[in-house]
């Protein structure tokens, strides 16, 4: 198949509850100016001209998908979620009835991607046929810290070469199944896509991407996202709201 007519489909596990923000509604849904964070990561993949749908994998009693605005939850395929985030992955990519379609896998608390991400990720699709991941080169110094506390520095890792790894991460449909299957079977727990595929021997690319795209994971994150956003809008990289309708 001619990979101009491969359909693309976007994924995202919506199922955590995001303990570390230390409140009591999932981060995905807290408000992030004026919205829910979902979003913003919901209106860009259907806004996007390649992507095909969106399947977003929900907890089975969740009681905030009502909050999100109805326009684009009616875009929308919704699945079961699971108790990690792999299951919902899985959950989701089952629900893509295209055997031959790529999957882009985001993170629900990631809302700061931009249009031209997906992009620079989908024009990889070539170079890399197992998938690609976004990703930033890590620029701080890094720290091993010795077991135990209090804590106490063990040695000084080396960043060169180092990225921190990003959403969305992209691969073949049926490749990832693949790879998800296999490290269920291996008892092999993964936090992310690429570590699934990584450990199925898959060799995959890395797309340097915006250090604002961020994840949403502590307190202070919600006035660093927001701080992306307005700088992003004021930039035109994305339209508000309110102009997109």
């Amino acid at each position: 198949m001619s990979m101009n007519k491969t359909s693309i489909w976007a994924v995202i596990p919506a199922a955590g509850t995001g303990s570390r923000m230390q409140s009591e509604q999932p981060k995905q849904y807290l408000p992030l100016l004026g919205r829910p964070v979902l979003e913003y990561s919901l209106q860009l993949f259907l806004q996007h001209p390649a992507i095909e749908g969106v399947v977003v994998a929900l907890s089975s009693d969740d009681p905030y998908w009502q909050d999100i605005d109805a326009t684009l939850r009616s875009k929308v395929i919704c699945v079961d979620g699971g108790a990690e985030r792999s299951d919902s992955v899985l959950n989701a990519v089952k629900a893509i009835d295209d055997p031959d379609a790529w999957v882009l896998v985001h993170d629900a608390a990631r809302p700061c991607l931009t249009a031209a991400e997906i992009d620079d990720l989908l024009a990889q699709r070539r170079e890399f046929s197992d998938g690609a991941v976004l990703g930033v080169p890590v620029v701080d110094t890094l720290k091993r810290a010795q077991a135990g506390e209090p804590l106490q520095i063990d040695c000084t890792v080396s960043r060169e070469a180092l990225f921190r790894a990003m959403t969305p991460q992209m691969a073949p449909l049926q490749t990832l199944l693949q790879a998800y299957e296999q490290c269920a079977q291996q008892g092999i727990k993964v936090t992310d896509e690429a570590q699934a595929l990584e450990s199925s021997g898959r060799q995959l690319g890395i797309v340097v991407g915006r250090a604002d795209n961020i994840k949403i994971t502590y307190p202070d994150d919600i006035a660093l996202a927001e701080f992306y956003l307005r700088q992003q809008i004021n930039k035109g990289l994305r339209v508000e709201q309110d102009s997109a309708q």
